[in-house]
């Protein structure tokens, strides 16, 4: 009898553990989820990538969005949105003196970003002088390329800088004409509606495999010899490659968005020309349309005294992330003639009556 009450009591005190470990936690995905819930949504399934030799590029990973893969530069543009004067040969882009920097012609926000690069091989040229170019997420943030194998320069300068701002924990360059890897993992700022930075920039780098940028946080946009302050900004921006005058090849440039960024619409940089073209206003029955360009985007005022940013999904179709609007242009041998808005889902169309 006594046997058979210890094990009873045994059996409800292994049923109670049981029953505290399924209790959320404080800290445990906010408290949405149980300890071991079967319920709780699995991650998606992807193919991993290969690793890269200095042969043969590698495969990136099945949910990537691969923006270079020896090719093309479809992806790329010049800065001012004209297609991009870079070289390609043998599976690789190289920069050209003065063709200027290029870009991606689509936006991205918080992202893991892969790239490879390799700096001329015989090298040329001393410190800053020698390999020197850069990838600039979001256009603003940029980690220093250079040639920093027995080359020494400025620490925040150097090869897997954030430029100006912090030296790399250890150089693990390799020699000229070798293939080497950045892999980034980016947050961008926030705002609120205020204006106010509520969360500055973040980066995480490891260079040909090796930790170099531990969650850096970042104090601004880098620049040269000056610390520039945070100013707003849209939560996705273009990548671009810079040329600094020195021929650095470039190969297998893939991106993953993470977080809210992957869920959100697809956003790309339209050329000033289109954005100055598109602002005037469009007659809709008796009520004007209006739209301004401000920057590099475009707002409009869906209604008197309410303004809202229009994003790009292409070159001609923009949307609002803060209501269900979207506007699409038509052109007709090269000039804007009308829109197409939608509202809420009513749709109706606008001929262009001022406006370049």
């Amino acid at each position: 009898m006594i046997c058979a009450i210890s094990r009873r009591i045994e059996f409800i005190l292994k049923c109670f553990a049981v029953f505290v470990l399924l209790i959320p936690l404080s800290g445990n995905a906010q408290g949405r989820w149980k300890v071991h819930d079967w319920s709780r949504p699995r991650p998606p399934i992807i193919e991993p990538g290969t690793f890269s030799t200095q042969e043969q590029p590698g495969r990136p990973p099945s949910d990537a969005i691969v923006l270079f893969d020896g090719k093309d530069l479809s992806d790329w543009r010049s800065m001012d949105g004209s297609p991009a004067k870079w070289i390609i040969k043998n599976g690789y882009m190289e920069s050209v003196k003065g063709a200027g920097y290029i870009r991606t012609y689509r936006n991205f926000g918080d992202c893991q970003l892969h790239v490879e690069f390799a700096t001329p091989y015989p090298p040329k040229g001393t410190s800053q002088g020698r390999g020197n170019s850069g990838v600039f997420l979001m256009g603003r943030y940029e980690v220093q390329v250079l040639d920093s194998y027995e080359n020494v320069t400025y620490a925040d300068g150097q090869c897997a800088a954030i430029y100006g701002q912090y030296p790399p924990l250890v150089n693990v360059s390799r020699k000229p004409g070798e293939w080497q890897t950045y892999d980034i993992i980016f947050h961008g700022p926030r705002w609120d509606r205020e204006g106010n930075l509520i969360r500055k920039a973040r980066m995480t780098v490891f260079h040909n495999g090796v930790l170099v940028q531990d969650n850096a946080e970042l104090w601004g946009p880098t620049d040269w010899l000056k610390a520039r302050p945070y100013t707003p900004h849209s939560e996705k921006g273009f990548l671009a490659l810079q040329d600094h005058g020195n021929p650095v090849r470039y190969r297998n440039i893939w991106i993953r968005e993470i977080g809210e960024s992957a869920k959100q619409r697809k956003e790309v940089t339209v050329a000033s020309k289109l954005l100055d073209m598109y602002a005037g206003d469009y007659e809709m029955g008796d009520w004007k349309f209006q739209i301004r360009r401000e920057g590099d985007h475009l707002k409009a005022q869906p209604k008197s005294g309410y303004w809202v940013p229009l994003f790009a999904e292409s070159d001609t179709l923009f949307y609002s992330k803060e209501l269900e609007l979207e506007v699409e242009f038509h052109l007709k041998k090269g000039k804007v003639v009308g829109i197409t808005r939608q509202l809420t889902g009513s749709k109706s169309e606008g001929r262009k009556v001022t406006g370049s």
